[in-house]
């Protein structure tokens, strides 16, 4: 058998082409195994853990199998193809870990540059840091205050990771650390906001422009607060659809203090070259849910730097000493240890919330825990554990009847507070309960119902979801429009900084109708209710993650449509995607590298892969 008789998909045939090229003599095993990577990377994968598919096969259709881990590993290295970790080559294996080099160089890039900043102590003047923490944060009653905790811990590290929650505090804590910041410096900072999306970015801005407000702070800080939040690829100045981006660590942001929020979408490519863009000196602040849906490209880095958490005795007292709130003692098994923080109080959720329990219990994979909770008498839970098509388009038509009434009137401020009263989530975009066949399916009925043709796409009350950026439109991939009549016609209204601006529909770029949307679109955005719609048959999104997130999005009432064995297996699984950067930063790492290992320039010369 040859590599052309493998099912490849267009990137593993471009890769392997690449790598014939470099190597004509090479193995149908290496060229096998450099698409069984590729493979992985576009399931999210760093890295493919020849342990996973030794002595099996890898397209159960086909007779190939895989040698045994030690006769796999030892023909790997007799290939020009293929270094171990610190060599030269377009595939590297690193402790039974393959990766594609730049993934390698990434890994090891961030791991090293983390381990640096974490290390690193800026001067602190603690009295004044003691006052402020104080006044910022009394009005927080429950102990240990983590809010306050976080706060002095990120004033006291080059790094601070904080995750927590939906209504955890993670903005008003932050609002408040950077106030206890400039209450430290005698000379003004540059302060960056960013987040991996514009929808995201925006929300950030407006959320801390809306908190600054109350600050207990001179209105000289309250001005020194930013009020602007950038993508991540607008901020680094990326670069069409090369790798490479304006800055890094030879063209550094002019930034002292960078807080990036919703960090657990941001990929591993994107978190490297955001760190190696940071100058050393500055503070990096990282806000996210480690419990939320990873990055839809490759890594889980934000979950993977808070494993291993925890204070040991002396950091406890340290902070003890300086906050006056009794800290736990946990041995913290990451190097990165006490710069990780976990929001654990949440003030959306009562501690008699249906929804609070139940993304407790689906964290915790307890199937029947979850079921057992779903089918209570809760007035902020319902199941329909035997749905049809037919109920899901009639209860859909229900939840969104206030919407379409509020679109009618044209006023965009209703019809957006209406339509984020309820929302449909989905774990798949293809499907009849997919984002496409809910939506093709619901239109179709509303077009009925109101007397549009059918072949109309415009229509009074179509909400639509931007597919890509528009840095001139101010447009970004996954921001809603909601479809009005105005004086001038039909025009798609989109939330804004100063109000509500309108576009003619010609003129916006590619979408979609957005009477539903997926779990991983909705990270981020609160609605009053949630519909949450699970397939019919069984789908590798199904996963713990993805019923945390859908269901967290809910603020008052989530309806769960799921047969019972799709809910089973979305509890049960639990998404783990294949790296070694926890293993780099763990206490005593074997392959950890130094704090000041460089790999930049390996990373530049294998840009190819």
């Amino acid at each position: 058998m040859t590599v052309a008789d493998l099912p490849l998909g267009p990137l593993e045939r471009a890769l392997v082409g690449s790598l014939q090229r470099l190597d004509p003599g090479a193995t149908p095993l290496v060229l096998a195994s450099a698409a069984l990577v590729c493979a992985a990377l576009e399931q999210g994968d760093v890295c493919l853990p020849l342990a996973r598919l030794a002595g099996r096969r890898p397209w159960p259709e086909l007779p190939f199998a895989l040698p045994a881990l030690d006769a796999w590993q030892a023909q790997l290295l007799a290939s020009p193809l293929v270094a171990e970790d610190g060599g030269f080559a377009p595939l590297l294996l690193d402790h039974g870990r393959l990766y594609l080099a730049r993934y390698q160089a990434y890994e090891r890039q961030l791991a090293a540059q983390l381990l640096a900043r974490a290390a690193d102590r800026p001067q602190v003047d603690e009295a004044r840091l003691s006052d402020s923490l104080t006044r910022l944060f009394a009005f927080n009653q429950q102990q240990p205050d983590w809010q306050r905790l976080a706060a002095a811990q990120a004033v006291r590290r080059r790094l601070a990771v904080i995750s927590g929650g939906p209504g955890t505090g993670k903005t008003t804590t932050v609002v408040r650390l950077l106030a206890a910041l400039l209450e430290q410096s005698d000379t003004p900072l540059a302060i960056g906001l960013a987040a991996p999306t514009g929808k995201a970015a925006a929300r950030m801005a407006e959320a801390i422009r809306a908190a600054k407000a109350s600050l207990p702070v001179s209105e000289a800080i309250k001005a020194a607060l930013p009020e602007e939040a950038r993508t991540l690829h607008r901020l680094l100045g990326s670069r069409g659809d090369s790798p490479q981006v304006r800055h890094h660590a030879g063209n550094p942001l002019a930034l002292d203090v960078l807080v990036v929020d919703e960090a657990s979408m941001v990929d591993l490519a994107l978190m490297a070259k955001l760190v190696d863009a940071l100058p050393p000196n500055a503070r990096l602040i990282l806000l996210g849910d480690k419990d939320q849906l990873a990055a839809v490209e490759a890594g889980a880095v934000f979950a993977e730097l808070c494993e291993g958490r925890g204070f040991d005795a002396e950091a406890a007292a340290q902070l003890q000493r300086l906050t006056g709130q009794a800290v736990p003692v946990s041995a913290p098994t990451s190097r990165l240890g006490d710069a990780v923080v976990l929001l654990s109080h949440s003030h959306r959720f009562a501690g008699d919330s249906g929804i609070g329990e139940l993304a407790r219990r689906i964290n915790a994979g307890d199937v029947a825990g979850t079921q057992s909770l779903l089918k209570e008498p809760r007035s902020d839970l319902r199941w329909n554990a035997q749905p049809t098509t037919a109920e899901l388009l009639e209860r859909l038509d229900q939840g969104y009847g206030a919407f379409l009434e509020a679109a009618k009137a044209g006023d965009p401020q209703a019809a957006f507070a209406a339509f984020n009263g309820f929302r449909a989530l989905t774990a798949q975009r293809e499907g009849v309960w997919g984002v496409a066949g809910i939506s093709e399916a619901l239109e179709a009925r509303i077009k009925r119902r109101s007397q549009v043709a059918s072949r109309e796409r415009w229509y009074v009350g179509r909400p639509v979801m931007v597919r890509q950026n528009d840095y001139a439109l101010g447009l970004f991939n996954g921001d809603v429009g909601l479809c009005l009549h105005t004086e001038y016609g039909l025009r798609v209204f989109f939330e804004g900084e100063d109000g509500y601006r309108p576009f003619a529909p010609a003129r916006l770029p590619s979408h979609d109708t957005a009477f539903a949307m997926t779990v991983h679109k909705s990270q981020g955005s609160e609605f009053r209710e949630v519909l949450l719609v699970l397939p019919e048959q069984p789908s590798p999104l199904l996963s713990r993650s993805l019923l945390y997130t859908g269901i967290t999005r809910a603020k008052q009432l989530v309806e769960v449509w799921a047969l019972p064995a799709r809910l089973a297996d979305a509890v049960a699984t639990r998404a783990e995607r294949a790296a070694g950067l926890a293993e780099r930063l763990a206490q005593a790492a074997p392959n950890a590298p130094p704090p000041t290992a460089n790999v930049t320039t390996a990373q530049d010369q294998l840009s190819l892969f």
